[in-house]
């Protein structure tokens, strides 16, 4: 009886090896790339999409997305309505998720580093100053990039931001992933097939209240988190930013650029109180917009509101610009 149960044990593990090496085949060929490739030092290629608009841009700007996603999530509700204002709007996939690579793994979980390497990838194709605008997971980031990168941020714009520490804890699944010897047994055998059952459910709670845009994990590729490399990115990137953000917290009042936080009073992701409401009493000068009835994705929900934010913050940046010598 227990050679026979140890049998079916393996039968399924290797069932479950088989068909997330089929399926994440099948991911890739199906989402590949939608945009270019800047190649870094060291060999690391990052992935971006851009839009431009059809004169001389009247500022740049550069769209973070959250955890368990790419750059779609940022780019697809806010690019063309962007670049229609007169914006050129780069949105790069981070590091280890949809076709950006990850070269020293749990070390570029960390915001700091992913500023870092994303400001080598920006200013590779030519930028050299931009307002970074941040989602969930990359309200630390963009933070980041205005408290140590200020040379190169001209403002800000937090979307249900990520910024101090939280009670409770992450998603259970996060732990395991994080193991060195559990961690590549779950995203090689049961990451595929749990998120594939898992996913709509996943998608529906992100977006509570609001229902999901219609076929929103085929429109941003949102399959291309179960692969075992980006699943694993991923729970690093979740695993860190509590410690991450709990040490980066108190410099809030240290953001110096024209600053606009847009969140969703109904969050049932990030809380918009410990997040948002604090940063915009911490943050010197910075406006909010709390949007009634709205979940965790105001950029899908309510996508005029955020690009409102982020133009606010263009002409504020505008306005305080030096005048040049005639």
């Amino acid at each position: 009886m227990i050679r026979f149960g140890l049998a079916l044990l393996a039968v399924a593990l290797l069932g479950g090896w088989i068909f997330t090496w089929w399926q994440a085949g099948v991911v890739a060929r199906v989402y590949h790339p939608a945009g270019a490739l800047v190649v870094l030092g060291g060999g690391a290629r990052i992935h971006y999409t851009e839009r431009r608009p059809s004169g001389t841009p009247r500022a740049t700007i550069v769209l973070l997305h959250g955890a368990s996603g790419n750059q779609a999530d940022v780019m697809l509700p806010l690019g063309d309505r962007l670049a229609a204002l007169g914006f050129r709007v780069i949105a790069p996939d981070r590091p280890g998720h949809g076709w950006s690579d990850r070269l020293d793994g749990a070390a570029d979980a960390s915001p700091a580093l992913q500023a870092q390497i994303l400001l080598r990838a920006v200013e590779a194709i030519g930028v050299s100053h931009a307002i970074v605008v941040g989602h969930s997971w990359s309200g630390a980031l963009a933070a980041d990039f205005a408290l140590d990168h200020a040379e190169f941020t001209d403002g800000l714009v937090l979307i249900s931001p990520v910024l101090y520490p939280w009670p409770g804890g992450i998603a259970w699944y996060y732990d395991p992933v994080t193991m060195p010897w559990l961690g590549p047994a779950f995203t090689h055998v049961l990451t595929m097939p749990l998120g594939l059952l898992s996913l709509k459910a996943g998608v529906a709670e992100v977006f509570a209240p609001q229902s999901p845009p219609p076929d929103f994990a085929e429109r941003t590729g949102l399959y291309l988190v179960l692969r075992p490399s980006e699943f694993t990115a991923n729970a690093q990137d979740v695993h860190g930013l509590h410690a991450f953000a709990t040490a980066q917290g108190p410099r809030m009042t240290q953001i110096a650029v024209p600053t606009a936080i847009v969140a969703g009073d109904e969050d049932r992701v990030v809380s918009s109180q410990i997040h948002a409401v604090r940063a915009a009493k911490e943050i010197p000068g910075a406006s909010l917009r709390l949007l009634h009835g709205v979940g965790h994705s105001p950029h899908w929900a309510d996508p005029d509101s955020v690009v409102a934010a982020i133009v606010d913050v263009a002409d504020r940046v505008r306005a305080r610009a030096p005048v040049a010598a005639k």
